[in-house]
């Protein structure tokens, strides 16, 4: 099937490794343009220099989200580089875990400012560009835990909020051609997640809980986004796919 993102100019925020940089590849794949963002600079080197070394178009924009100094910087980089901005993907995030009553304002901001001020921001700089050419895909990297997870309260808030900020664009967007969707993966084995204490008894607890028995791999994702910037999904804006196997709460 032809997704029809070929020569698309696409941003993918938090890219270097993991969901991110699986996400970039396959939209590489499919003929885009991607530019890799990511705070880890020689990460984000290697990644675009890996999708680069295969035969596709991949650029590494390094910066801190979370200022806007850094992200007009990527945007204005992006178009110089390739002409535009089609796609942005909203995928820069991580966990601070902890019980409310022992987690610190600094893990609170850290998480919350990662992944929802700076969507924010991503979207505030790239949305002028989608309404000139009166197309655009936005998709925000949610997760299950907008349910709410016990010792996640950060992340759980900065989550359901990426499902919030999507409705509001989506409604603000769509008379230009955008649509703002957002992803909510479940389980996921990626190096940050199998680093964790525990792996393998958080692994087993998650497929017990879902009827699907398997992990969930970063191509899964990946495939979701790919799907969503698409022109097959077109007429699909202002929703949460779930990719968790079936499990939702």
């Amino acid at each position: 099937m032809d997704l029809g993102l070929k020569d698309k100019v696409a941003i993918v925020t938090g890219s270097a490794r993991g969901l991110g940089a699986a996400t970039a590849r396959r939209l590489a794949e499919e003929g885009a343009k991607v530019v890799i963002t990511d705070i880890n600079a020689d990460l984000a080197n290697a990644t675009a220099a890996a999708i680069t070394r295969d035969g596709l178009t991949g650029h590494a924009i390094n910066g801190d989200i979370t200022k806007m100094a850094d992200v007009q910087r990527l945007v204005a980089g992006t178009i110089e580089k390739f002409g535009g901005v089609h796609i942005l993907v909203n995928n820069a995030g991580f966990p601070r875990d902890g019980f409310i009553t022992k987690m610190t304002e600094e893990d609170w901001d850290l998480v919350v400012d990662v992944m929802l001020k700076g969507s924010f921001l991503a979207c505030k700089a790239v949305i002028p560009q989608m309404i000139e050419q009166k197309w655009g895909r936005i998709i925000n990297i949610s997760s299950r835990a907008h349910y709410g997870n016990p010792g996640q309260a950060n992340y759980s808030a900065a989550k359901a909020g990426l499902i919030g900020l999507a409705k509001a664009l989506c409604l603000e967007e769509g008379r230009y051609g955008i649509t703002v969707n957002c992803i909510a993966p479940g389980f996921m084995e990626t190096e940050m997640v199998q680093a964790l204490p525990h792996y393998e008894k958080i692994k087993d607890r998650a497929i017990e809980a879902q009827p699907i028995k398997r992990v969930g791999k970063p191509d899964d994702i990946a495939n979701a986004v790919a799907f969503l910037a698409s022109e097959q999904a077109s007429f699909i804006s202002g929703e949460t796919l779930h990719v968790t196997g079936g499990r939702y709460g």
